[in-house]
């Protein structure tokens, strides 16, 4: 049974207990809605589907909110518990559960990656320094970059890298596919001097 199954199983009883709470009689619920009372029966015996047309009329004569009548599913437990993958010689925690679009890692790259080895591929990436140093071969720059600086590129670049230091390099990886960049807001949004919004 699914989570949405359990839900409407749940419903006839609640409506039960609610107009009983309220001290309706089936037939003054009816007149109240507009609902027969072998409908009403039958949603509260479990022997007829509920739906939006008849719980928002019975919502409305026993002054409840909808989702008094229909609990809605537990929410999943919103933590991400990633497990790590090696790729090569990097260790890699994937920080995002859906396939496609956006995806987030964490990567630890070891200071035994120091050779550069550039490649290429769609997509786009954005990622930050979280500690350690990491060098970053971009085309025709070689750059080295502290904790706390962030850098974003087209894929379709030859890129590569790898750690510039004597401890492993931690970076927050964010990869689309191409076309998607990431866009980072930070405070308010900035005026336009041409006075439109």
């Amino acid at each position: 049974m699914d989570a949405v199954e359990a839900v409407l199983n749940e419903v006839g009883p609640k409506l039960k207990q609610v107009r009983k709470e309220r001290g309706a009689t089936l037939a003054a619920l009816s007149r109240a809605t507009g609902i027969s009372v072998s409908t009403l029966s039958r949603l509260e015996s479990g022997q007829r589907k509920p739906s939006l047309e008849l719980l928002l009329p019975i919502a409305r004569a026993h002054k409840v909110p909808l989702d008094e009548l229909v609990g809605a599913p537990e929410v999943a437990d919103p933590r991400i518990r990633p497990s790590a993958v090696l790729h090569g010689d990097i260790t890699v925690y994937p920080l995002t559960r859906q396939p496609g679009g956006l995806q987030a890692f964490k990567m630890i790259i070891p200071p035994s990656r120091d050779t550069p080895k550039p490649r290429t591929h769609e997509g786009y990436e954005w990622f930050y320094v979280l500690s350690g140093r990491l060098r970053l071969v971009l085309g025709e720059h070689d750059v080295i970059m502290r904790t706390g600086e962030a850098a974003e590129f087209d894929t379709r670049v030859p890129h590569w890298f790898g750690c510039a230091g004597t401890r492993p390099a931690e970076i927050l990886s964010l990869f689309g596919p191409q076309g998607e960049r990431m866009h980072l807001r930070t405070g308010s949004r900035a005026r336009r001097t041409d006075g439109k919004p």
